[in-house]
């Protein structure tokens, strides 16, 4: 990607203000948390939401006891191949659903038991799925402070060589376009975030839809 070239230098205080705003930003969406999560608050977690590590099996199934379906389930192919299918985020939530009721409506005198499989599957995967995204939002998260760091770096250096005399002007202009671009890039990556920590809510809501579809079909 060819980088824009800067119309103009503008004055190394100014920029260190735009930078200087992105990290308040930063400081500020990792502070956002319910009262009641302030005292355990991960640095690395940005989102409004509080971090909670896993998602509550008695939150989303009030069916019979699962007891050793958490472990069989992945014994059986169709089962296991079907979970496959009811979790990947690419098949929307009203057609899982579906499979998982045409399928134990058809499972006769198994559907008690291929429903305690299927959600045991469903819940371990998404679970499972959930906690990475969530890693992967920490990692983001460091990842743009780092960065943000850096550009405040190359806005002190600018303003150094900008007040130095007889500094060499094609210098002055490199650092000034890299702080411009790194910044442009950092408020875009920032503007990402609220999308981000939709992603493991998001993946609560199916848990809950297909656990309430799953204990539908015994009923």
């Amino acid at each position: 990607m060819r980088r824009p070239r800067p119309s103009r230098v503008r004055p190394a205080l100014a920029w260190l203000g735009l930078v200087m705003v992105a990290l308040a930003a930063v400081a500020a969406a990792t502070a956002k948390a319910p009262p009641h999560a302030a005292e355990s608050r991960n640095p690395d977690w940005p989102c409004v939401q509080a971090q909670v590590p896993e998602i509550s099996l008695a939150a989303v199934w009030a069916g019979p006891p699962l007891d050793d379906a958490a472990t069989r389930w992945e014994n059986d192919g169709r089962i296991r191949d079907l979970v496959e299918r009811l979790s990947a985020r690419r098949v929307p939530l009203e057609e899982a659903q579906k499979l998982a009721a045409d399928f134990l409506s058809a499972s006769g005198a198994a559907r008690e038991d291929n429903a305690m499989l299927l959600f045991a599957g469903v819940f371990d995967k998404l679970n499972r799925l959930r906690s990475e995204v969530m890693r992967g939002i920490e990692r983001y998260t460091r990842r743009q402070r780092e960065f943000a760091e850096r550009i405040r770096e190359n806005v002190i250096r600018l303003h150094a060589l900008q007040d130095a005399p007889n500094s060499p002007q094609k210098d002055v202009d490199e650092l000034s376009e890299q702080v411009q671009w790194d910044t442009r890039i950092f408020e875009d990556r920032r503007r990402t975030i609220n999308y981000v920590c939709e992603v493991p809510i998001t993946i609560e809501r199916r848990v809950f839809a297909l656990g309430r579809t799953i204990q539908e079909a015994l009923e």
